[in-house]
């Protein structure tokens, strides 16, 4: 069967989770169609070659639209799944020159800037366009923002079963509590990763725990800097590549920024047999239903975080196996890579209504 040329066009060069998502749906798909990753600059590149896939860089809108011509002049079908507003206008605009009347997917992955995020996305509103929002939440934060709601279509994320084979695994707990925390995230404000320093400044008798923060940002050096004064069993690495077997030697993972739009590295977590501690809002706040794959805190409140942390160190190891046993589950129902596929195959059978 002759494959249909999909043009993934994304917004970052980066490795984070809208990007890695991108190539785990594109993997997905291959038997129906064959990916192209547009994107500026970055390691997304290689990997996307490592995977197999077609690669073109661009640095600058007219770049992109040079590119993207060339495809709309040599291909009669083409499948468009784009993150950026602008990125979606070309590609319409190219649909319209050529008359044609592609798939077309804008893929809202969400941010934690609510202009930049959601702002600008009912632009595409008179075009034609379906959306495809990873949770909920990111629904509601565009219908807030005026994108249409019957132009939504809510796909979570979800990790392919090779992803999840691969994935470095940590052993049943066999002791009470946990020990290790790791954080994984960006050390930008809207992260609040400062209030996991704030839950340990107000409880002393959490000091016992080793916690790993795993990411680069805005507020890493500051943040760094309050652990080695007051927090000395804090320690920021900055960005690691070999992030999932650092997981994999966790107790626990904490999430801590309340506006998340989904958090992929929630499910890295339950395919490492890793339990999570997110807040209750957000998109993270969805991920985990609480006391059965995962626990949750009020969020902005280090009070909250600290209680929970408190009793998670005294946890039966029956109890965190329960909750282990609780992610795999949903990683095998709910963010199920076959059931998520299928959702993305049935609307891009169906086109652009």
């Amino acid at each position: 069967m002759k494959r249909t040329p999909l043009l993934y066009i994304l917004h970052s060069g980066n490795l984070y989770g809208t990007e890695r998502m991108a190539l785990i749906t594109a993997e997905g798909l291959r038997d129906q169609f064959q990916t192209t990753i547009f994107a500026p600059p970055g390691p997304v590149h290689e990997e996307a070659k490592r995977h197999g896939f077609g690669v073109e860089k661009f640095s600058s809108i007219w770049e992109l639209s040079c590119r993207l011509q060339e495809y709309w002049s040599n291909h009669g079908r083409l499948a468009i799944m784009s993150t950026g507003v602008w990125h979606s206008l070309i590609a319409w605009f190219w649909n319209v020159w050529y008359r044609r009347r592609p798939i077309h997917l804008h893929l809202v992955h969400g941010g934690t800037d609510e202009r930049q995020s959601y702002g600008r996305k009912k632009w595409l509103n008179r075009f034609g366009i379906m959306f495809v929002a990873v949770s909920e939440f990111v629904k509601q934060r565009l219908i807030a923002n005026g994108v249409t709601p019957d132009k939504i279509l809510v796909i979570e994320n979800f990790l392919s079963e090779q992803r999840i084979a691969e994935t470095p695994k940590r052993p049943p707990f066999t002791s009470p509590g946990v020990r290790r925390l790791i954080v994984v995230s960006r050390i930008d404000p809207i992260k609040r990763v400062d209030l996991l320093l704030d839950a340990l400044d107000r409880t002393p008798a959490l000091a016992s725990l080793e916690i790993r923060v795993l990411g680069a940002g805005w507020d890493l050096e500051t943040l760094r800097a309050r652990a080695q004064a007051r927090n000395p069993n804090v320690t920021f690495t900055g960005f690691l590549p070999n992030a999932l077997e650092e997981l994999s030697q966790a107790d626990l993972l904490v999430h801590l920024c309340p506006v998340e739009p989904f958090g992929i590295t929630i499910l890295e977590a339950m395919a490492a047999g890793v339990p999570v501690l997110v807040p209750d809002s957000g998109g993270a706040g969805s991920v985990v239903e609480e006391g059965v794959s995962g626990y949750r805190f009020r969020s902005n409140d280090a009070g909250s975080l600290a209680g929970r942390l408190l009793e998670l160190t005294q946890a039966s190891p029956e109890s965190l196996n329960r909750i282990v046993a609780g992610g795999q589950a949903a990683l095998a129902n709910r963010f199920s890579a076959q059931a998520r596929l299928a959702d993305y195959r049935l609307v891009m059978e169906g086109g652009n209504k």
